[in-house]
């Protein structure tokens, strides 16, 4: 998500929020459960910032079902710009109750393509960048987000690394920050299921993988996305130790990465 004022990213474990200096739609419809504002229930809790539109990456729960909440059960937004792939965008009209959202204008789809850029103001600029990943409702995309001074990717979901194309360490090398899929730290962490068939590349792969990186590159990798499993969740962990010991950082709620 992205708002109105700074050209920051701010990420914590379970994704990023994009900060950027316009403000593209405000609404001033009252909420009937909450009897509040719009404008102040799609304000961030410090008051600094305002919702001003939504990135998906794609369709599985945890990562679009938030929308509920511009619904007239709720906020009653009007017109969130929702930024989305062919897809993901077609999954939401043709599907309940997402579509409801579309017919009562609470979101306004806008369209994405692969390595296409979106240009939100003159130095905020956003690359949708598809990614391998369980596709049973939607395509799954990262995005590359590059500000005036500094530029970082975001990949919340991915297959084991090595099903991509494109070389990650590669990505990393030309970018400032690179915050990337921590979903689990190690096979096993699941007992009784077969790993295997939840793909993701393990923290401790993306460690391995990310060895021969400078210790400069390796300061840029961000681990995100964790499973309440995953140990990198625990302050004070063996886990959070070893990330850190090699050099690689793990989010914390309320980190701010300046573009």
């Amino acid at each position: 998500m992205y708002d109105s004022n700074h050209n920051t990213a701010d990420a914590d474990s379970s994704g990023t929020h994009l900060r950027g200096p316009r403000r593209l739609h405000s609404s001033t419809g009252n909420c009937a459960r909450c009897r509040l504002p719009t404008s102040q229930l799609l304000s961030a809790a410090d008051t600094e910032y305002a919702l001003d539109g939504v990135f998906l990456t794609h369709a599985h729960i945890g990562h679009y079902t938030g929308l509920m909440h511009f619904g007239r059960e709720a906020v009653g937004a009007s017109d969130i710009p929702v930024y989305a792939m062919p897809m993901m965008a077609a999954y939401l009209s043709n599907n309940g109750p997402w579509d409801q959202l579309l017919s009562l204008q609470n979101i306004e789809l806008r369209p994405l393509a692969d390595g296409v850029p979106v240009e939100l103001n003159g130095s905020l600029r956003v690359t949708p960048i598809q990614v391998p990943h369980r596709q049973e409702y939607s395509e799954t995309v990262g995005y590359r987000i590059d500000g005036p001074n500094k530029s970082a990717v975001f990949i919340p979901d991915i297959d084991k690394w090595e099903n991509w194309s494109t070389d990650i360490r590669d990505v990393i090398r030309d970018v400032d920050y690179a915050l990337l899929d921590a979903t689990f730290f190690a096979d096993g962490e699941l007992p009784g299921r077969d790993m295997s068939m939840i793909k993701h590349p393990f923290v401790s792969e993306s460690m391995a993988l990310f060895d021969a990186l400078s210790d400069e590159q390796k300061s840029r990798v961000i681990f995100i996305h964790m499973n309440h499993t995953n140990p990198l969740l625990i302050d004070g962990s063996p886990a959070q130790s070893e990330v850190q010991k090699r050099g690689f950082r793990f989010a914390k709620e309320g980190l701010r990465l300046p573009l």
